[in-house]
């Protein structure tokens, strides 16, 4: 049985048509057989279709009512170009449509597998009479899984997302709903090119900050609660001037006598040795745990950001998914995990399923590095290049 079920219209324009065939003014019934299911536009303020005919927008609970994910009933009455409500007639076109965002998380879907799929696959092939595990609950194979997605998600798996954000005048952007760990920060730039932003240990963000008396010892509310005052030490950093701390200081700044020529750190002919963690004109960011933000250095304000970091492939429907490259390596993880946690298994099979494992994760990174050697050779061109002193 072939595994694509869509049609070309459904995968590449998200939109399946009907021919209304059930009478003049009667409502007909059509079944969505693509792979996105449809979210009721009634319950749900996160609608993924609309509904046309004829080419007119039809309204939700008025002209075409939604039964589940898979159909809806489109009639008795429609809505015609000058905008009345007429009957539906025999021969009218009916187009069910995703909406873009639906539509794009469609595009590629053939790459992945579902977790549900990988579940019953894997009680298919690996659970049963004659088996290694003759018996195994389907919950426990639906934990083993996705903690599975979650370990290869941090280091095997493609599960970079990334945010464009601008920086505001807080200096400050909100770290992502499904954050686990930041993999690059860049400012872009007028031609659209990435500059990478650099963490940097230059300052910190306090966790607290309490209110402290003439003593010192911090104050309490009438609830015996610190009290909590703003960061100094974030104040300071955000206003302070970039070019102090990464030398980055030209001609200009001499000649407009902002800075001495006799300074003795600044001058021509004494900067030696530049610390790299500091000659950085792109600028740094720090992680503020307390408040959950990012937080950056004053030069990058207004900046366009792009921010790229890890999630773990649980944190949504459509994230919880296997690449096919993968797929073998998340049998081997469940099929380990079940093993290990048995009583009565013999140590040897336990240590066999932890190198199967082993080896199918290490053939899965490989296939999923997308090492391509006309790509590699290009890059390396440039390396035979002649040096002229």
């Amino acid at each position: 049985m072939a595994l694509l079920t869509e049609t070309a219209a459904q995968y590449y324009a998200g939109q399946q048509a009907y021919v209304h065939s059930a009478g003049v003014g009667v409502a007909q019934t059509h079944i969505w057989t693509a792979d996105t299911p449809l979210i009721d536009t009634t319950t749900s303020t996160n609608t993924n279709f609309k509904v046309l005919v004829n080419n007119i927008l039809q309204v939700s609970g008025v002209n075409y009512t939604f039964i589940s994910a898979t159909s809806i009933s489109i009639g008795p009455n429609i809505v015609d170009a000058a905008g009345a409500t007429v009957t539906i007639d025999n021969g009218d076109i009916g187009v069910i449509q995703l909406l873009d965002d639906a539509l794009w998380a469609n595009y590629g879907s053939y790459e992945y597998i579902k977790m549900d799929d990988i579940v019953n696959n894997f009680l298919v092939a690996y659970v049963g009479q004659d088996k290694l595990i003759p018996s195994a609950k389907r919950t426990d194979i639906m934990f083993h899984a996705k903690r599975g997605l979650q370990e290869f998600s941090y280091d095997t798996l493609k599960s970079i997302k990334s945010q464009e954000l601008t920086i505001p005048p807080s200096l400050s952007v909100i770290i992502p709903q499904d954050y686990v760990n930041y993999v690059k920060l860049s400012w872009i730039d007028d031609y659209g090119v990435k500059h990478p932003i650099y963490p940097t240990t230059l300052t910190s963000n306090p966790y607290t900050v309490p209110v402290q008396d003439a003593l010192g010892v911090p104050t309490q509310d009438s609830l015996g609660d610190n009290l909590e005052g703003t960061s100094l030490t974030n104040e300071r950093w955000d206003t302070a001037n970039d070019r102090l701390i990464n030398g980055n200081i030209d001609l200009s700044y001499f000649n407009a006598n902002v800075y001495g020529w006799n300074w003795d750190k600044l001058a021509y002919g004494k900067r030696y040795g530049l610390d790299p963690q500091t000659s950085n004109r792109n600028g740094w960011f720090t992680i503020d745990e307390r408040e959950g933000k990012f937080s950056f250095s004053s030069n990058l304000k207004d900046r366009l950001i792009i921010l790229e970091y890890i999630s773990d492939g649980l944190s949504v429907d459509y994230d919880m998914r296997i690449p096919k490259m993968a797929e073998e390596a998340i049998y081997m993880h469940i099929a380990h995990a079940i093993l290990s946690t048995r009583r009565g298994i013999q140590e040897y099979i336990i240590r066999r399923f932890k190198k199967d494992r082993a080896a199918a994760l290490r053939n899965a990174k490989i296939r999923l590095s997308n090492i391509k050697s006309e790509e590699f050779t290009q890059v390396m061109r440039g390396k035979s290049k002649w040096i002229k002193h």
